[in-house]
């Protein structure tokens, strides 16, 4: 398993679950000091992505993009995959597929999570899910052009109506005739809504594809109470050789976060 931090660059989410903040190349010295084997930006559009110069950057500092969030999508554009309006829902898929087009170069994956939308008003719950089957069909098949999978990302019900569990996310890209599309697993949300994260990891098996690793009060991991050996018990019997994200809240600094996100991980990976 590989360590990742999360890098916003999006002045509307202050505040919001990711560790460093700030200038681009700054955040990623910060991340190379501390020993992390990548990064995951929250960017609020492609073109806060520099390919060329991004990509020499990172390698210069022993660092590989982990994955990209669209977050952006919905907190600055209100865009969102469920929407009642057509037009809406195509630049919803259009901006998706725009980050896909900066993270594929450098051999990142995309999430989506916030941009899934809800179903409310007009559109009833199944509409919205066939929405969303549709709009990850699409760029699932995008997202592998890259050879890359795209990142489903269930979140607990507080945030949105779709999809909650990883039960749910492993039934969802089951109807799906992609195979480009993995879940990404949040150990926030899922303290929230599964009755056992570690089992939850172990029947979403070869499904899971990236996990933000976070703590039950989405501080810091080893800053809360969720039950890491258990967990790590499941991510090792499924052979999960992919990132450990901290989505994190900076608190009480970033700097703090993330040196206490790089403790827990070398403990609990013995690296």
């Amino acid at each position: 398993m590989k360590s990742c931090i999360t890098i916003s660059l999006v002045e509307e989410a202050r505040g919001g679950p990711f560790v460093l903040w700030g200038d681009l190349y700054d955040c990623i010295k910060t991340a190379a000091s501390l020993g992390y084997d990548g990064v995951e930006i929250f960017p609020p559009g492609p073109e806060a992505i520099n390919v060329k110069k991004l990509g020499p950057f990172l390698t210069d500092h022993g660092l590989k993009l982990a994955a990209v969030g669209t977050g952006a999508g919905w907190v600055r554009k209100k865009l969102h995959l469920a929407d009642e309006s057509q037009a809406k829902r195509r630049d919803a898929i259009d901006f998706i597929r725009s980050i896909i087009d900066v993270a594929g170069p450098l051999g990142a994956s995309t999430i989506i999570g916030s941009m899934q939308g809800r179903h409310e008003g007009a559109v009833s719950k199944s509409l919205a899910l066939g929405y969303l089957q549709d709009a990850l069909q699409t760029l699932g098949e995008y997202s592998g052009a890259y050879n890359l999978p795209l990142f489903y990302e269930p979140l607990n019900r507080y945030e949105t109506n779709q999809v909650n569990t990883v039960a749910a996310g492993v039934e969802l890209l089951q109807s799906l005739s992609t195979q480009h599309v993995k879940l990404l697993c949040d150990l926030f949300h899922m303290n929230i809504e599964e009755q056992s994260i570690a089992e939850s990891l172990r029947s979403g098996g070869n499904h899971v594809g990236h996990i933000h690793f976070v703590d039950s009060n989405r501080r810091a991991v080893g800053w809360g109470h969720i039950a890491l050996n258990e967990i790590f018990s499941s991510l090792n019997a499924i052979g999960y050789r992919g990132y450990l994200s901290a989505e994190a809240l900076s608190s009480p600094n970033p700097m703090a976060a993330a040196e206490q996100t790089m403790r827990a991980f070398r403990y609990w990976t013995g690296s």
